[in-house]
């Protein structure tokens, strides 16, 4: 990133962006039921649940990790209140079909741990500064991934199981009764 790069320009982008994903979850878990919760248009698909789980996983992993903070799933007691099968750090990459249904929360619970993970990735926002966006987190890629690159791919991450959680919800809602 280039030094003429404007810090607070650099937040208020990232703000909006995760602001817009904290609206789109607080959207698709509304009104959710167990039912459609667990929903899956097809045996390999994932569910609404699992989509939910699984992008507020992956943002709590990722940004905790460039704030180098512990993630909210283990110190705020998210894991225990999922009380999945799963390991610890798992965030859901290479998940089973069985693996995919054994996520199903209340909607609550999902709107709810991502409302917490929201809280803190806006707090890391609030600090970061030109230098910390240009700092490498993870060098096994070629080139190096940085702070910034890494809160991008967050998002696109987050925005494509945001959008495959609404066309599933939408499936649901217009099967035939």
């Amino acid at each position: 990133m280039s030094a003429a790069v404007d810090a607070g320009a650099a937040r208020e982008i990232l703000h909006d962006q995760f602001e817009r994903i904290r609206e789109l979850v607080v959207t698709v878990t509304d009104g959710l039921t167990s039912e459609m919760s667990g929903y899956r248009p097809g045996p390999q698909a994932n569910s609404i649940a699992w989509l939910v789980w699984h992008l507020t996983r992956v943002q709590d992993d990722h940004v905790s990790d460039a704030a180098d903070v512990e993630q909210a799933w283990t110190s705020r007691g998210w894991r225990e209140r999922f009380a999945l099968p799963f390991p610890a750090a798992d965030i859901g990459y290479g998940h089973s079909s069985a693996d995919v249904a054994a996520v199903h929360p209340e909607a609550g619970l999902l709107a709810d741990y991502h409302g917490d993970v929201h809280l803190a990735t806006l707090e890391y926002l609030d600090e970061l500064t030109v230098g910390e966006l240009d700092r490498v987190v993870d060098r096994r890629w070629d080139p190096p991934v940085t702070v910034s690159v890494r809160l991008v791919s967050v998002i696109g991450d987050c925005l494509q199981h945001l959008g495959q959680a609404s066309y599933v919800r939408g499936l649901f809602e217009a099967r035939p009764t």
